[in-house]
């Protein structure tokens, strides 16, 4: 997962965060640890304290409560995965690649070696998005960006007849972003892994090119 070794007092605050850049990433770090540690359900801010080298007192100085340190969490994972799939995509050579390269990224195991556990964590704060507003609009949020990237290099390679006429972007979007979803969630719940999902849908893709198998 995307710290410093001392808190900068006078850096710009993040107005989703609430804290300084320094000590938000320092805090989205030890966050992840903590998440890791102990799952969503029992997380106090106390755990979070005890993975950081700041204080109970200090996190509260950022954050109001743990709701709030876990939505700005959300906001930090997603803001980090745009980051990513630009620096990842920038260099390829087309739309068509520009979406393969953000499917393989979808499947990409966390770094650091506390994959499950992360995963259990983050599936368990998804559950709660029924029920608390601010995490069902950021996960909405991240959902229709992955779904609009796709969708819209979709049109691209459309219109540059890389991909064939009658393809339709949104579906296409909508089905690539539900399946991968779905196989996270198998994997967490059962242990599944997810690599036949992630070839099949590489597979598929590839049918939907001007001249490929249909």
């Amino acid at each position: 997962m995307p710290g410093t070794d001392s808190e900068t007092s006078d850096a710009a605050a993040d107005p989703d965060s609430g804290a300084s850049g320094d000590s938000r990433e320092r805090i989205m770090r030890a966050t992840y640890r903590a998440l890791c540690a102990h799952g969503y359900a029992s997380l106090t801010m106390q755990d979070i304290a005890d993975e950081s080298d700041l204080s109970k007192a200090a996190l509260h100085y950022h954050f109001d409560s743990k709701a709030d340190l876990l939505q700005a969490f959300l906001s930090y994972l997603t803001d980090s995965f745009r980051e990513r799939v630009t620096e990842e995509t920038e260099c390829e050579g087309g739309p068509f690649e520009r979406i393969r390269t953000l499917v393989g990224l979808l499947f990409e195991p966390p770094e650091e070696d506390r994959g499950a556990e992360f995963r259990t964590a983050i599936l368990e704060m998804k559950a709660q998005a029924p029920y608390e507003p601010p995490v069902r609009e950021r996960l909405a949020a991240f959902d229709e960006f992955l779904r609009a990237e796709i969708a819209d290099g979709l049109d691209e390679a459309r219109e540059a007849g890389i991909v064939r006429a009658d393809v339709d972007p949104d579906a296409v979007a909508e089905f690539v972003v539900t399946v991968s979803n779905g196989a996270h969630a198998r994997q967490v719940a059962l242990g599944r892994p997810t690599d036949c999902a992630e070839t099949y849908l590489m597979e598929y893709l590839t049918t939907l090119r001007a001249g490929g198998e249909r």
